[in-house]
């Protein structure tokens, strides 16, 4: 929003130095990360407080689990994931380029992975289950959006000059001249791809802070390969293929290890809120759709 709105006022912004760092990319990353962690621990106690009334003994600890989590962790809120999230959707409003498409695909990856773990953590706190959706159910909707997803990233992806074709086919890392162009299975091999990022990432939250902090160096890598593919320059002297728009999702990847600071405060052992599916199905969904929309 504020990067948009420099863009409308650009004349004006020019008599205004400081105004005018809005329109570098490494500056906007840099907000990006602490707007969000800024949010997310701003939610922090008051989130909770309000969570830990609502969901009563919070969400129910698998029997078959270690016994000391049943000991320590009952009664500790769930859908932590939200605070994350939350963090994301302010940084990425005010210092993306909401005209950007790979800023889109993404938001629409996190935020529809977002609402169906919603839903799924919210039938387990609801009905004190540890089982919610089915796996059926769950899967269905991600294949749905997944490939929803692939779609938009063949359709809107902005052409390479410096590698044609780059819209449908697979990069491989450190063979430039390598790159398998394989048509429209490209959307299935994005499916396969977010969804495995976002179940992995799922299946890693067991214990306190373990799933965000990879997520959150994943983030880190992420960004920055995005911004080096983003930029004609590097990647030329870098000799990776060129992704125009790619380097805006350096601002995403910020957004998120901004987010996973702040919920990270609160996560830490012992933890005060679990993230929940609402966060690892989302991060997950969120880092699986950066890693296509760049081709890394």
């Amino acid at each position: 929003m504020i990067y948009l709105l420099y863009l409308y006022y650009a004349d004006v912004a020019q008599a205004y130095p400081l105004l005018n760092l809005v329109q570098y990319q490494t500056v906007r990353v840099g907000l990006a990360l602490v707007t969000a962690m800024i949010v997310a621990v701003a939610m922090g106690q008051r989130f909770i407080d309000w969570m830990r009334a609502r969901q009563g003994r919070g969400q129910p600890i698998r029997a078959d689990g270690p016994e000391s989590h049943v000991l320590t962790k009952q009664g500790t809120p769930t859908m932590g994931g939200l605070m994350i999230l939350a963090g994301i959707a302010a940084a990425v409003l005010l210092w993306g380029d909401l005209t950007n498409p790979y800023i889109w695909i993404v938001s629409l990856v996190t935020a529809a992975f977002g609402i169906l773990a919603f839903i799924d953590d919210y039938a387990k706190v609801t009905k004190q289950s540890s089982a919610g959706l089915t796996s059926k159910q769950k899967l269905l909707a991600q294949v749905v959006v997944a490939v929803i997803a692939g779609v938009l990233t063949v359709v809107w992806m902005q052409i390479s000059p410096t590698s044609p074709g780059l819209e449908t086919s697979v990069a491989f890392p450190f063979f430039k001249e390598v790159l398998l162009n394989i048509g429209w299975f490209y959307v299935v091999f994005a499916a396969v791809v977010i969804i495995g990022a976002s179940n992995a990432v799922n299946l890693t939250d067991g214990l306190d802070g373990l799933a965000v902090v990879p997520v959150m160096m994943a983030a880190a890598v992420f960004g920055i390969i995005s911004y080096l593919v983003g930029n004609f320059l590097f990647s030329e002297y870098l000799q990776v293929h060129h992704v125009p728009g790619a380097g805006e999702l350096a601002i995403f990847c910020a957004a998120i290890i901004g987010g996973g600071m702040g919920f990270l405060w609160y996560n830490a052992p012992p933890a005060k809120i679990f993230m929940g599916d609402t966060g690892s199905l989302a991060l997950g969904g969120a880092l699986g759709a950066h890693g296509r929309g760049h081709q890394a």
